[in-house]
């Protein structure tokens, strides 16, 4: 096939970004052929958005067996993902799940299971994978420039969010819409790229304040603090009501420190590791010379489109892909962990009690409040 057509399920905020990019022609091997929405009254919009060629679906289930896709992105507020992706795969859909994979680790266990039997392409959309930032800050690790990890620290307080944005729709920031709040919503990205630069850790203790500053259930700010089985440690703070917010990540490693923060990567490099220095050193005060060294890095690249465009070329030609979908439970289990960790006032070691987890996420989802609100859908387009 010339190209892959594309259904998207769940035409909100960011399911109106990967239509308009479709619909732009911007991913050469894609065309978008068909949308669904659940809400019938949001249809006449939905048409002024795709035109009149793309067909409008009110059921999955008919979009997934109407023979007009062949891949499908799957938008929906978060606790539908792993059902419908799931659905997806068995109708051999090559499916692409927006993050997160899921709410709590056990659906996304069977969704991932699911995903090993079908013969279809399983992606996540980590658009920030392909950012030239991290790709380098991953290759400095992977090649052993910066030695062995030792500490990282991530402060991204730049989501800011005001309270019209969670009045925008019923779901949002509730545990039985959402899920989750800052973590589950704007996190899941710095989740899986930390988890994908210095690997996971072996336990966590967090501390997350649910409704500090906003008027939600969930959390709008989080402090977390973890340790990893080389004895190394990591810190990361978030919220949504802080400006002018921070996205500074910092990691130490015994052959140097890398920072990345508005837009640019510093690398200082030590010329011989600490430990080598600190095994020869007698001479008290001292420490190894370091050099700064300028790192050539690529523009800024995280556009959604550059993951679909890495899904149509594993489709198409079996490219390796930038974000397996079989990796979106990595980061969830991180935000999962914080979430018990502050529910039971204690460490949680990994891997977690699921069922502990998913019985405490019972009890606030049936205390949840239903929202009287309009619903309203929002340009995501600068977004990540």
């Amino acid at each position: 096939m010339d190209k892959i057509r594309f259904g998207i399920i769940g035409v909100g905020n960011i399911g109106t970004v990967h239509a308009r990019y479709l619909l732009a022609g911007t991913v050469k091997e894609a065309q978008l052929t068909a949308v669904c929405d659940s809400d019938e009254k949001k249809h006449d919009a939905i048409r002024h958005i795709v035109g009149e060629k793309v067909e409008i679906f009110s059921h999955a289930q008919d979009l997934l067996q109407s023979g007009l896709i062949d891949a499908v992105i799957v938008a929906t507020p978060h606790y539908a993902h792993p059902e419908l992706s799931m659905l997806a795969m068995r109708h051999g859909i090559h499916t692409l799940c927006e993050k997160p994979a899921g709410v709590y680790t056990a659906q996304v266990q069977e969704m991932n299971a699911c995903a090993r039997e079908c013969d279809v392409v399983f992606g996540i959309m980590y658009n920030q994978r392909p950012n030239p930032l991290y790709q380098k800050v991953k290759d400095l690790i992977d090649s052993g420039e910066l030695g062995e990890i030792r500490r990282s620290n991530w402060i991204i307080t730049n989501w800011y969010r005001s309270q019209s944005y969670y009045n925008s729709g019923g779901w949002r920031a509730t545990w039985k819409g959402e899920g989750g709040g800052v973590l589950l919503n704007q996190d899941p990205h710095q989740l899986d790229l930390w988890q994908w630069l210095v690997g996971m850790p072996v336990r966590v203790r967090a501390f997350c304040q649910f409704g500090k500053h906003r008027q939600i259930e969930v959390e709008d700010e989080v402090t977390a603090y973890a340790e990893y089985a080389n004895g190394a440690t990591g810190v990361f703070i978030t919220t949504v009501a802080e400006t002018p917010g921070t996205n500074r990540l910092e990691i130490a490693g015994t052959r140097g420190k890398v920072v990345v923060e508005e837009g640019r990567l510093r690398f200082w490099r030590l010329r011989e590791s600490e430990d080598a220095f600190n095994a020869r050193w007698q001479n008290g005060f001292g420490e190894p010379e370091c050099w700064e060294v300028t790192i050539p890095v690529a523009a800024e690249c995280s556009e959604h489109h550059v993951i679909t465009t890495n899904f149509c070329a594993a489709i198409m030609r079996g490219e390796p892909l930038i974000a397996p979908g079989l990796e979106g439970i990595r980061g969830l289990t991180l935000s999962n962990a914080m979430h018990l960790s502050t529910w039971t006032d204690g460490w949680v070691d990994l891997p977690f009690d699921e069922q502990r987890f998913k019985q405490l996420l019972d009890e606030r989802i049936t205390a949840s409040v239903d929202k009287q609100v309009e619903s309203r859908t929002l340009d995501a387009s600068g977004t990540w």
